[in-house]
């Protein structure tokens, strides 16, 4: 089962966070800090998308952030990537083996339905 869980600040920073367990794991953790600390995020969605995937339980592989930043102002979307990529480095390096991004200004997410489409589902790996 996946659960849902939404924190909110007074600073109207907003997290979710999906994931199998009701704990949060030091990846997810580690990636929703720098996000937040970095980008002045104005809305953040970490997604841990891991258990679609040939992994093991509990783990910490594949994840979608969704990211609203005034930082992305005047950035091209590539840019506004190369800049996630950048924030994630070392955890990129370590064991998160996908990211997916989706980077907004706030005018963009304010604009939109707000819908995040799903992942497609994993259809290979190892044990398929």
């Amino acid at each position: 089962m996946v659960r849902l869980l939404k924190l909110i600040t007074k600073s109207s920073y907003i997290c979710s966070i999906r994931t199998m367990s009701t704990e949060l794991g030091p990846v997810a953790s580690s990636i929703t800090k720098k996000l937040k600390s970095s980008l002045a995020t104005k809305h953040l969605d970490v997604i841990n998308e891991s258990y679609m995937h040939s992994v093991p339980k509990d783990s910490e592989t594949h994840f979608k952030v969704v990211v609203v930043s005034d930082k992305f102002e005047g950035l091209p979307l590539i840019k506004r990537h190369r800049l996630v990529n950048d924030l994630l480095k070392e955890e990129l390096q370590t064991g998160v083996h996908a990211l997916s991004i989706v980077a907004k200004t706030p005018q963009q997410w304010d604009e939109s339905d707000k819908v995040i489409e799903n992942s497609p589902n994993c259809r290979g790996g190892f044990g398929k």
